[in-house]
């Protein structure tokens, strides 16, 4: 089963050694789902289903505008510039051709 799954566990490897740790990291989804926890904690019983929709929609759209008020960057300008050595970007289905 892991050499099936070989390309899929090694494709980390592909990014510059600077990002590792980040993607290797569930810290990001981690804080989501403590912040959804804390909220439904104090809400205890929800009338229904759509009520728990609606306040793990609102966690989100909370979280979404904090990172759009106060942008930082999870990786550096720095190490994502070593992954396009090119400044050029050509969009699939888009070349010159």
């Amino acid at each position: 089963m892991l050499l099936e799954a070989k390309k899929d566990l090694t494709a980390f490897a592909d990014f510059p050694h600077q990002h590792w740790k980040k993607i290797q990291s569930t810290n990001p989804l981690e804080r989501l789902n403590r912040e959804t926890k804390r909220r439904t904690d104090v809400v205890q019983v929800f009338p229904n289903p759509p009520a728990v929709l609606r306040l793990a929609t609102a966690v989100l759209a909370e979280l979404h505008d904090e990172w759009i008020a106060f942008p930082h960057r999870y990786l550096s300008n720095e190490s994502m510039d070593a992954l396009y050595t090119d400044d050029t970007i050509v969009l699939p289905g888009t070349s010159d051709e």
